[in-house]
C-alpha cells in the first residue's frame, strides 16, 4: 500500500464532523420534544467527540440542556397536576 491510499480524504474526514453539527441544529429545534431531543443530542454528542469537533460539541450541549431541562419542567407540572388544566 502507498502512503497515499493509508490517509483518509477530507471527505471522509469531515462526514462525523458534518454529522455532529447537523444533529447539533436539530436539537436546537427538537429540545420542545424531549422525546426526540434526547436521542438527537446524544447521538450527536457522540459523533462530535468522537472527531473533536467543537461547534458539534457545543451546539449538542446546549440543545441536550435545553431538553433535561424542558423534561425536568414537564415532570414537575406533570406530577402537581397543572400540565392539563
Amino acid at each position: 500500500m502507498t502512503e497515499a491510499s493509508k490517509t483518509e480524504t477530507p471527505a471522509t474526514c469531515t462526514g462525523k464532523s458534518t454529522t455532529s453539527l447537523v444533529l447539533g441544529i436539530l436539537s436546537l429545534i427538537f429540545w420542545l420534544l424531549p422525546l426526540f431531543g434526547l436521542p438527537i443530542s446524544i447521538i450527536g454528542l457522540v459523533f462530535g467527540v468522537k472527531k473533536k469537533y467543537t461547534a458539534g460539541i457545543v451546539l449538542n450541549v446546549i440543545g441536550l440542556c435545553l431538553t433535561v431541562i424542558n423534561a425536568a419542567i414537564g415532570a414537575c407540572m406533570g406530577a402537581s397536576g397543572q400540565l392539563f388544566q
